[in-house]
């Protein structure tokens, strides 16, 4: 079945359709073919598309069984990703490397040590498949920590057996492989993924799991897995966010305007409640997230001395905010295995707050220390009801659709713009409205007047300057009509305005480095 030609060598330079950038070569030292490597990650749908073309491809070019690895970290998604080629091609054979787990191994609770996995039987199972014969595959329970019996797994019709775990790709298993799969994602993902997972399969609470990833997962994934994934031939990123499954996120409605208690308690019903609220909130960074544009922090909240870790994503649906999240209560020792992992503490807010609550909703007044400011807040599990509840407060029409967190950022990068020399500020058309207002104060800030101003400075500026000047300007007019055009398609994305203020502050930086270079020349 075999052939001798190479097809890579035949199509050096093939591209177009995904299945086409699929091609095979012959091994070193063997007659059989593997894919060639495919240089660029791939998403998780593309890669999967490109797996299934590059089995269906082995399986024509090579004789008997052709052998799968799919690997990488836990909780990236190895397992969906292998079930989901399974209900594509149900005749594949599917090997779980976790079913090899030998507990007489374990050492201080370390589940990732590669030492753990029995090679012996992995091995006399794969060994039997390419053989032709049936193999007795281990099944293991993961609340006992104990293997409980065996199944047998028949030579598969399709002929091609996955072989599935975060050792997949390790050197004990690749001579064997004809293609080699990594499947990764984002730590903060992956970390939200694994206490999900581990608390259905395993029956752990959520801070021994997040201990237990800090403390051995990590090591064990940096040490001794992240080396073999850059074996693969194809690399799938998974951008999977597990915070899209959940059906019933909080809607929350914010405004600055001021409303009394007896507006509240006149909208609610009568068996509402009234408590008091103070509690700090730690936002953690995730792993290569820009501060900036952030929307998935993790947030551990001091309350009355207890300590809870909030995993959320927000969504900004103007003028809703939309807040799925998961909540578990932990101790304060877990934020030092959250900082091996590579969060970093972005904020501690401090909140105070009076809440009036019935079964519909709950309404907030906040005391926010860091922006020394009042919000209220409207939140429910119906959008229509919190809708309601708002308008009957009189908050129509002064919505704030950023979360506390975003207007921190906000408020900081404005800050930055407010803090240059009065000169500056009023030579670059900046005033005190930029803080209540940055949006209004972009679109003011515009090139042209800049322009005017600056062109009432020094004379004797040299014409490289000049240039460069009006390239600077330049770029400033097309961020003013940048800001234009997204406020004609959303008016208040949290996001996207940060990124302009942002956007903005470092053109006044360049400007104003420029504008100090001349002086010193003019001296």
């Amino acid at each position: 079945m075999a052939k001798d030609t190479s097809e890579a060598e035949s199509h050096p330079k093939r591209l177009g359709l995904l299945k086409d950038q699929v091609r095979s070569t012959k091994k070193k030292d063997s007659d059989r073919f593997e894919i060639v490597p495919i240089q660029n990650p791939l998403s998780f749908e593309k890669g999967f598309f490109v797996v299934i073309r590059a089995c269906q491809l082995l399986a024509q070019k090579n004789d008997g069984i052709i052998l799968v690895g799919i690997a990488g970290p836990s909780g990236a998604g190895k397992t969906i990703f292998t079930e989901k080629i399974l209900n594509f091609l149900p005749s594949v054979a599917v090997i779980s490397m976790d079913n090899y787990n030998d507990s007489s191994r374990i050492v201080d609770g370390n589940f990732d040590d590669p030492r753990l996995t029995d090679y012996d039987t992995l091995l006399k199972n794969v060994h039997d498949l390419k053989a032709g014969k049936p193999a007795e595959v281990p099944i293991y329970d993961f609340k006992s920590s104990t293997r409980t019996g065996y199944r047998t797994l028949e030579v598969p019709s399709s002929r091609i057996v996955i072989i599935e775990g975060i050792y997949a790709l390790s050197a004990n298993l690749r001579p064997l492989l004809d293609l080699r799969v990594s499947v990764t994602g984002g730590v903060h993902f992956d970390l939200v993924k694994r206490v999900l997972r581990d608390i259905q399969r395993a029956g752990q609470e959520p801070e021994e799991i997040i201990q237990q990833i800090s403390e051995t997962v990590y090591p064990m994934y940096k040490a001794f897995i992240e080396p073999d994934l850059q074996t693969a031939h194809i690399k799938i990123i998974n951008k999977f966010n597990p915070f899209s499954g959940f059906q019933s996120p909080t809607y929350i409605l914010k405004s600055a305007r001021k409303v009394t208690m007896d507006q509240i308690k006149a909208v609610l019903s009568e068996d509402q409640k009234e408590t008091m609220e103070q509690i700090y909130d730690i936002y953690l960074l995730p792993p290569g997230e820009d501060p900036e544009t952030c929307q998935s922090y993790l947030r551990m909240r001091n309350k009355d001395g207890k300590y809870n870790l909030m995993f959320e994503e927000w969504v900004a649906d103007v003028p809703f905010i939309i807040s799925p999240r998961i909540t578990f209560e932990v101790t304060v020792k877990l934020l030092s295995g959250l900082m091996a992992l590579g969060y970093t503490i972005a904020a501690i807010l401090q909140r105070s707050s009076h809440i009036f609550s019935d079964d519909r909703v709950c309404v907030k007044i906040d005391w926010l220390g860091q922006l020394n400011r009042q919000y209220v807040q409207v939140q429910g599990r119906d959008r229509l009801v919190v809708k309601f509840i708002a308008e009957q407060l009189g908050l129509e029409g002064s919505y704030t659709p950023r979360t506390y967190i975003e207007q921190i950022q906000l408020e900081r990068l404005v800050n930055e713009v407010m803090a240059l020399p009065d000169d500056l500020k009023t030579k670059l058309s900046l005033d005190e409205d930029l803080v209540s207002s940055p949006k209004e104060a972009l679109l003011r800030a515009s090139a042209d007047r800049v322009a005017r101003r600056l062109k009432n400075g020094k004379s004797g500026m040299s014409h490289s300057y000049s240039s460069q000047r009006d390239k600077n300007l330049s770029k400033l007019t097309g961020l003013a009509a940048t800001s234009k055009r997204f406020d004609d398609r959303n008016l208040e994305s949290p996001a996207a305005l940060a990124n302009q203020v942002f956007l903005l502050v470092s053109q006044l930086l360049c400007l104003i480095s420029q504008h100090v270079v001349v002086e010193f020349k003019s001296l």
